[in-house]
């Protein structure tokens, strides 16, 4: 005995032992983030509400539980950042309820390598009764807040992050955008999300604690930036070379402000802020430069190996006739200025069969995007062109210029 069909049924389903057709349900939704990018100087001063009032956003009148994680190299420089963590938490006990004393966790490109460490930063969120309505604060560079972002981001399906960058790498670029991650199989970020974070706090006095290698580092993140997306600023830096060389506190913050609001409005306003689209047109210079940190096992900072990246493909641009002479000329300048050396020697290593070795960072970075190659050249300054195809011919003479420290 058959049951009896509701009333109104649809037609397609009135006798569907005989329907063959195929129906498709489409579900579309749209899910708005915003979070907010503070800059700021010492967070944790019992008179700076910005964090506390950063904490109590969505949520005004709650106390929220809160975990922090340090980078060990930032607590090695700043050892009683622990004990100031814990007396901010303590005035703003209102709005804010300690977990403890903060978690020193491992930094540096080591962070994205161990993977064992993904398991160690999902334990402290789950020890420390982290839910999605507690926050984790991260406070470090910009592997370690990729390395964090991703537990965060895997822990009961994402739970809020406040990342705190401490360089200016991580302050203009890696710590306020929308990605997390580690290296896998030998290849960058081949493990991860996208997942922004609640929200991003930029304190100055960190940057204090820095050497001058990293403190340069960041500053090749700018130069790209202003090359494809602001000529002004580009000429704001080529005048500012020495300044930032010499790392004078007022230029600084003002490249740090004004390349993070670039790489923001890329992730807002091009419409492709989880990258499914094949360009990546903020990682102008990246295909080498992550070919290089792996062939060099990181000894080549991510800084350092964009600045070299850049140089290549400007210099690949000037050959290929869309740069002209002066801009590159402009370029290498801006880029010898603030200290970077373009010309080390693992860039001109070459595989068994004769081919520089860094071409083969093509392949990674087309296997990383999916789909078709798509590198960013350059038209001018200020101007970024997408291009399917880089002629390894043209590299290679790109290479043994830069090997020779010739003008273009």
């Amino acid at each position: 005995m058959s049951l009896p069909l509701p009333p109104n049924l649809p037609n397609e389903f009135q006798n569907p032992e005989n329907d063959s057709t195929t129906v498709t349900h489409q579900a579309s939704f749209s899910v708005a983030f915003n979070y907010p990018v503070v800059f700021t100087s010492h967070a944790f001063a019992l008179d700076n509400p910005a964090l506390a009032q950063t904490l109590t956003l969505q949520e005004p009148k709650k106390r929220h539980r809160v975990l922090v994680l340090i980078d060990d190299g930032v607590a090695t420089h700043t050892p009683w950042l622990s004990q100031q963590w814990l007396s901010y938490a303590d005035h703003y006990s209102a709005n804010i309820a300690s977990a403890g004393t903060p978690i020193i966790v491992p930094g540096g490109e080591n962070a994205k390598e161990d993977t064992a460490l993904q398991d160690d930063l999902s334990q402290h969120i789950e020890n420390n009764g982290i839910d999605r309505h507690s926050f984790v604060i991260a406070i470090g560079g910009g592997a370690m807040l990729d390395a964090v972002g991703l537990a965060a981001a895997t822990a009961h399906r994402g739970v809020r992050l406040i990342r705190m960058p401490t360089t200016v790498l991580a302050q203009n670029d890696a710590g306020i955008g929308v990605k997390n991650g580690i290296n896998r199989f030998g290849q960058k970020n081949w493990y991860g999300t996208f997942a922004p974070p609640f929200a991003v706090i930029n304190d100055d006095q960190f940057l204090l604690t820095l050497d001058s290698d990293h403190r340069r580092a960041g500053m090749a993140e700018a130069v790209k930036v202003a090359l494809i997306r602001d000529a002004v600023f580009f000429d704001w830096i080529e005048v500012n070379a020495q300044r930032l060389a010499a790392f004078d506190s007022k230029a600084v913050r003002y490249l740090i402000e004004r390349c993070a609001q670039l790489h923001l409005d890329q992730i807002t306003q091009a419409g492709d802020p989880f990258e499914k689209g094949a360009a990546r047109p903020l990682d102008f210079g990246h295909w080498a430069a992550h070919r290089l940190e792996k062939m060099t096992k990181n000894r080549i900072s991510h800084g350092d190996a964009v600045a070299i990246g850049i140089a290549l493909d400007s210099r690949y641009s000037q050959l290929t006739g869309l740069l002209d002479d002066d801009s590159l000329n402009r370029i290498i300048c801006v880029l010898t200025t603030l200290g970077f050396v373009l010309n080390d020697q693992a860039l001109f290593e070459r595989d068994k069969q004769g081919q520089c070795s860094v071409i083969t960072g093509l392949d990674d970075f087309q296997r990383h995007l999916g789909g078709q190659l798509t590198i960013t050249l350059l038209d001018t300054i200020g101007e970024g062109r997408e291009v399917n195809h880089m002629d390894t011919n043209i590299i290679e003479t790109a290479l043994l210029q830069m090997q020779a420290g010739a003008n273009p």
